[in-house]
């Protein structure tokens, strides 16, 4: 997974937001799943999904909230 900046998520549409929000909660199940089986050996994975989820999400309630104060 390539490390994603704030500015780059920003600027992709709100289908696309959705969509990389679908695939980082999938990869993290993924991963809690590998983790159970102990089949993880790139635990570090864990951090940097959950980083870009957080910010995914943020940029997603930010659009909301603009949108639904116009």
């Amino acid at each position: 997974m390539a490390e994603a900046k704030q500015t780059d998520l920003s600027q992709l549409s709100d289908t696309e937001i959705n969509e990389k929000i679908s695939d980082t909660r999938r990869e993290l199940f993924d991963l809690r799943f590998q983790r159970a089986t102990r089949q993880l050996t790139e635990t570090h994975r864990f951090k940097k999904a959950r980083v870009q989820l957080a910010q995914l999400l943020t940029i997603q309630s930010e659009r909301s909230r603009s949108n639904s104060s116009t």
